[in-house]
């Protein structure tokens, strides 16, 4: 069973930053976000979310870029650009594909935080991943909870 002692304050922000604009691919930008947040709480949980269709946030492999490579090869030939079978082009023979690319990925990730430091195993990241060939600037809400 849980208690919580009287004391106990949760605290709750939002804001949002914009990453570096980068190419299509798969980014390791755990870096780039930790150096726009000024402090994180003792304890609590990091909610990113990509204000972006044609994007997404995933954890993988922060040591070997053959990683991010492979995701890059594996998801070009799942869901290749100018398929036949795609009918909203209007942006591109990337756009569409993009689009079911991040809904499989996913928008945010959760990461939690102890000690004032991001939980993350060894071996994770944060990743940015482009499925656009010029996707530009991309905006992440960054939600801060905890004690």
């Amino acid at each position: 069973m849980l208690a919580f002692s009287s004391n106990f304050l949760m605290e709750c922000t939002t804001f949002d930053i914009q990453l570096s604009p980068r190419p299509r691919g798969f980014h390791l930008v755990t870096g780039e976000i930790m150096r726009r947040v000024s402090r994180l709480p003792r304890n609590g949980l990091m909610v990113l979310f990509l204000k972006h269709t044609s994007a997404a946030l995933t954890l993988n492999e922060n040591a070997d870029p053959d990683v991010r490579q492979d995701f890059e090869s594996f998801f070009r030939r799942a869901v290749p650009d100018g398929a036949p079978y795609f009918i909203h082009t209007l942006e591109g023979d990337d756009d569409m594909p993009a689009h079911v690319k991040a809904s499989l990925l996913g928008a945010s990730v959760t990461i939690p935080i102890r000690e004032g430091r991001l939980n993350l195993g060894t071996w994770q990241g944060v990743y940015l991943c482009e499925f656009r060939n010029h996707g530009g600037a991309r905006t992440v809400s960054v939600t801060l909870m905890g004690e």
